[in-house]
C-alpha cells in the first residue's frame, strides 16, 4: 500500500492550511518514537542501582557515563521505532491492526497511518537519531573507566542490530522478534555495569534476563492482539504461526521460566535467598495478567497490565541491588 492511499483533510481554495504548531509537531515526532514507552529506559537505573553503594562509588565520570547511555539508548530506541512504523506502514500491518476493526488501538500514536507524517518524514527522523545515538555510544566508550573487549563489540553490536529489527534485515520479519526483545533488554542492562566495573556478576546477568522479560511479556500480548495483520504481511511471531491454544500454551510457558529463573537463582546462590521472596509481587501480577488474557479473554487490559509487572520489577531489582550493596 503506498503513501497515497491516505489523504488529509485541506483547507478550503483560496484559504491555505495554516502550519502545523511546533509543538504539536514535535507530540508527532514523540508519538513516532514512542517516547512515552520508556520501559527499556528503565535498565540503565537497575546497572545504576548496583554500583551506587557505598556511599562515594559514584563518581562524576561514572555519572556522566550512566546519563550518556541513557540518552544515547533513547535515540536509538526512537530510531528503532520509527523505522518499525515505516515498515508496518508500507506493508500495511499498521493500516490493518490500528484501522476501524481495531477501536482498542489509539491511531494516533501510528503519526503515518493517521497522515500525520510522511515516510519521507519519519525516515529523516530515524535517521538523524540514529545518527546521534552513535555519537552518544561513542562517547559512553570513551568515559568507561574499564573497557573490556566485550563491552565495546556490545554497544557496536548494540548499534547495529537494533536498527535492523523491522528495517534493513528486518529481523522480526524472520522469526527472531520474541528472542530479540529478551537480547536488546539484556544488552542495556549488562553493557554500562561491565564499562563501570569491567565485569557481569551472576546476579547482574539475572537481573538483566528479567529485564529483558519485560518487553517480551506485554510483546507478546501485542502480537496476540495483531496476529492478523502480522499473518497478513507473513511476519512469523509466535501468535502468527501457532494455534490459539498454542500461543496460549507459549505465553504460560514464558511466564512460568521468568519465575523459574528467579527461583532457581536464589536457590542456587546466584542471587540472594531473600529475590525469589522480594520478587513475589511481580511473579503474582504477573499470574494475573495471563489470567486476563487467556481466561477472562481481554488481551488488551493483559497488556496494559504486562507494562505495571515490568516497572514493579525493575522497581524491586533496584531494592535488591541497594540492600544488596548497603553492607560492602
Amino acid at each position: 500500500m503506498t503513501d497515497t492511499t491516505l489523504t488529509t483533510t485541506t483547507a478550503p481554495a483560496g484559504n491555505p492550511a495554516p502550519p502545523p504548531r511546533a509543538d504539536g509537531r514535535l507530540r508527532t515526532y514523540a508519538r513516532l518514537g514512542k517516547l512515552d514507552v520508556y520501559d527499556y529506559y528503565l535498565g540503565t537505573f537497575i546497572a545504576l542501582s548496583a554500583v551506587l553503594l557505598p556511599a562515594g562509588a559514584l563518581d562524576g565520570r561514572t555519572a556522566a557515563l550512566f546519563g550518556v547511555f541513557l540518552a544515547g539508548q533513547v535515540l536509538l530506541l526512537m530510531a528503532m521505532t520509527a523505522f518499525d512504523d515505516v515498515t508496518g506502514f508500507r506493508d500495511g500491518s499498521d493500516i490493518t491492526n490500528y484501522g476501524p476493526d481495531h477501536p482498542l488501538r489509539n491511531v494516533a500514536r501510528k503519526p503515518l497511518v493517521a497522515g500525520a507524517l510522511t515516510v519521507p518524514e519519519a525516515l529523516r527522523f530515524a535517521w538523524t537519531s540514529a545518527v546521534l545515538a552513535a555519537l552518544l555510544l561513542g562517547a559512553t566508550a570513551a568515559l568507561a573507566p574499564h573497557r573490556p573487549a566485550w563491552t565495546g563489540i556490545g554497544l557496536a553490536v548494540l548499534w547495529v542490530v537494533t536498527l535492523q529489527y523491522s528495517y534493513g534485515v528486518k529481523l522480526s520479519y524472520h522469526g527472531f522478534q520474541e528472542l530479540y526483545l529478551v537480547a536488546l533488554g539484556f544488552a542495556l542492562v549488562i553493557l554500562p555495569y561491565g564499562m563501570v566495573t569491567g565485569q557481569a556478576t551472576g546476579f547482574l546477568l539475572v537481573q538483566a534476563v528479567l529485564f529483558g522479560f519485560g518487553p517480551l511479556m506485554f510483546g507478546v500480548y501485542s502480537n496476540t492482539n495483531d496476529v492478523d495483520g502480522d499473518r497478513a504481511v507473513g511476519r512469523p511471531t509466535v501468535a502468527a504461526l501457532v494455534s490459539e491454544r498454542g500461543n496460549a500454551r507459549f505465553i504460560g510457558a514464558l511466564s512460568l521460566a521468568e519465575f523459574l529463573t528467579i527461583a532457581t537463582a536464589s536457590a542456587v546462590g546466584i542471587a540472594p535467598w531473600w529475590f525469589v521472596v522480594l520478587m513475589l509481587p511481580a511473579s503474582l501480577l504477573r499470574l494475573r495478567q495471563y489470567l486476563l488474557g487467556f481466561r477472562t479473554g481481554d488481551i488488551m487490559r493483559a497488556r496494559r497490565t504486562g507494562f505495571a509487572v515490568h516497572r514493579l520489577g525493575v522497581a524491586l531489582m533496584v531494592v535488591g541491588n541497594l540492600v544488596a550493596t548497603a553492607g560492602r
